[in-house]
């Protein structure tokens, strides 16, 4: 009876290692476990890398040039509850003015126009594969009401372009990307204008 006890009390994982909640299912941080076995610290799992953060930090910067005064651009994992008991972390959001008016300290509720990931921190292990995950959340997000989903792959170089009603593409980093409006972007060409090699 106490060996059953202290298996249970083993198997229960800290909130804080939870990195989305998918209709009441968590998905953890990747290396989750390193930080229950005292391997990895909770900040390191959590923090994004000097990459990522760098091109979030490109994109909002070129995205706010062209979108200010119409859209919000939002950053920094920020969470969207877009079905009961599931929320999303979201590396950018755009998100028309007039469906924000007043901005939560909590999880916003609207669907943004556009989501631009990166990569991801979630624990892929108990998904099928990594394109299971990658496939749930941007449908889950277009479902939701969330017009596209522009994905960026680092480590391969290709981005995913997830649209309502449009055939899903796989492209290269030097392809035009259609954001919104007619606003555009390449990301060679952002990264070739801040002196980046990938």
């Amino acid at each position: 009876m106490e060996t059953l006890v202290k298996k249970k009390k083993a198997k229960r994982i800290p909130k804080e290692l939870i990195y989305e909640m998918r209709h009441g299912k968590p998905i953890y941080y990747r290396d989750y476990d390193k930080v229950l076995s005292g391997e990895k610290t909770l900040e390191e799992v959590m923090g994004s890398g000097g990459l990522q953060a760098l091109l979030v930090t490109v994109l909002v910067s070129f995205l706010h040039g062209k979108l200010k005064g119409r859209y919000i651009i939002l950053s920094n994992e920020l969470g969207y509850s877009f079905a009961p008991r599931s929320w999303y972390n979201l590396d950018i959001a755009i998100i028309h003015k007039e469906k924000l008016k007043n901005i939560p300290r909590g999880h916003i509720k609207v669907p943004p126009e556009v989501v631009i990931e990166m990569d991801t921190k979630a624990d892929l292990r108990k998904f099928e594969n990594a394109q299971d995950y990658f496939h749930r959340k941007a449908q889950d997000l277009l479902d939701a009401g969330v017009k596209k989903v522009i994905w960026i792959f680092t480590n391969d170089k290709k981005i995913w372009l997830a649209e309502k009603g449009k055939p899903w593409l796989i492209v290269d980093f030097d392809y035009e990307i259609d954001v919104l409006e007619g606003i555009r972007f390449k990301l060679s060409e952002l990264l070739k204008e801040e002196g980046i090699k990938l």
